[in-house]
């Protein structure tokens, strides 16, 4: 499969079948997630895998859309996304590096959601990145540490649905050049 193969093939899957994902696929995902770009290599995005009676619990802090409730109830594990806090933007002594503050640490999340998420897919795994969901409820029960931060939730499983691609915008309405 080619890197283009790769990106436009994979789409967020929102239906699971009942196999479980193998835990050596799952930290060959993570190993090829951990070559994403991150600030300085500081590699800060961590993944916590959640599965059985505590992935269920999970899928209840989720009143602020329930839709994302379902999902997690039907895929066989769910990734919790966190970023370790003060390294991503910062320099040794505290202090940011650019006008992004500690904002450049979503972006090292962003980067390696997105590597998790291709290499799964190659491994024949769907995914789906989930943002709503009660965040207090959830770094409690997950037992979150204090020098992270939750940043996304990933339902992971074998697809058992293969939806088209939506419409994406134009080369023209995305790319512009100046001189």
């Amino acid at each position: 499969m080619t890197a283009k193969e790769c990106i436009t093939g994979r789409r967020s899957i929102r239906k699971f079948t009942e196999q479980p994902v193998s835990h050596e696929f799952l930290e060959q995902i993570v190993e090829t997630a951990s070559f994403a770009p991150s600030w300085k290599n500081t590699q800060i995005t961590r993944y916590i895998a959640v599965e059985g009676e505590k992935k269920n619990k999970l899928a209840a802090c989720t009143t602020t859309w329930a839709g994302n409730g379902t999902i997690m109830n039907n895929a066989p594990m769910v990734i919790a996304v966190t970023v370790v806090t003060g390294r991503s933007g910062y320099e040794r002594d505290g202090s940011f590096s650019t006008e992004k503050g500690d904002g450049w640490q979503m972006y090292d999340a962003g980067a390696a959601s997105e590597a998790f998420c291709l290499a799964a897919y190659e491994q024949g795994l769907g995914t789906v990145i989930m943002g709503l969901y009660d965040e207090a409820d959830v770094v409690k029960l997950l037992e979150i540490p204090d020098n992270q931060e939750l940043i996304a939730l990933i339902a992971i499983g074998y697809p058992a649905e293969s939806p088209e691609a939506p419409r994406r915008k134009t080369v023209a309405d995305l790319l512009s050049y100046q001189e």
